[in-house]
């Protein structure tokens, strides 16, 4: 799909977005029923960005948000009576923000995409694909969530689809969910994924949180 070069943007402070997620939103302020508006009218696509921390005292403003983020399709749009709307936006590319612009309500963006696109998915190492699903189904173990892990792996998902869903359907913070999103490649976000889940499989058996440090595997 065609993703214009300067793209509306709606930063939240809770939930980074990934390529290959469906995400339903409910937009009710009244700058980005605007956004949904336009975006509705011409190119239906909306950068998600992730604001960063201070971000409450300047809300109604334009606070900072992390340049890496996420672009999706609006693949259904509810118009509300009251004018709100329901959306469900579809990732399609990572995207990291070169300018913003502040002349309309909402928040736009010039962005380049990231990665290359191709009609094959991407594949990860093999073998950090097979630690990635021995240390899941030992998570899913820990937090009994065995059914839900052994479903996913048994959908047989192409490796780029697989490494999103993880990313974003884990229960990671925000911050570190910006640190999946802002990996280089495949290969690297799944090393990344590796590293997060085994810090909350060592959370679930100390019972306490472990302090995570970004590093590199």
């Amino acid at each position: 799909m065609y993703i214009p070069k300067i793209i509306p943007v709606f930063p939240l402070p809770d939930l980074v977005f990934f390529p290959k997620i469906y995400l339903p939103l409910h937009i009710f302020e009244p700058r980005y029923r605007q956004m949904v508006a336009d975006a509705k009218s011409g190119d239906p696509v909306i950068g998600m960005a992730l604001l960063k921390d201070g971000w409450e005292e300047e809300y109604d403003q334009n606070p900072a948000i992390y340049p890496v983020g996420c672009v999706g399709r609006m693949m259904k749009v509810e118009s509300l009576e009251d004018g709100r709307f329901n959306i469900i936006l579809y990732g399609l590319r990572k995207f990291i923000i070169q300018d913003e612009f502040f002349d309309r309500s909402y928040r736009q963006a010039a962005i380049e995409l990231l990665e290359p696109h191709t009609e094959t998915p991407a594949m990860m190492n093999p073998e950090v694909k097979g630690h990635l699903i021995r240390l899941l189904k030992e998570y899913g173990h820990l937090t009994k969530i065995e059914q839900q892990v052994e479903l996913l792996i048994r959908s047989r998902l192409d490796d780029e689809t697989l490494v999103h869903t993880l990313s974003f359907a884990i229960s990671f913070t925000p911050l570190e969910k910006q640190f999946l999103l802002e990996a280089e490649d495949l290969d690297r976000q799944g090393r990344r994924l590796l590293d997060l889940i085994q810090f909350k499989i060592q959370e679930s058996q100390s019972g306490y949180r472990v302090p995570f440090k970004k590093r590199e595997s």
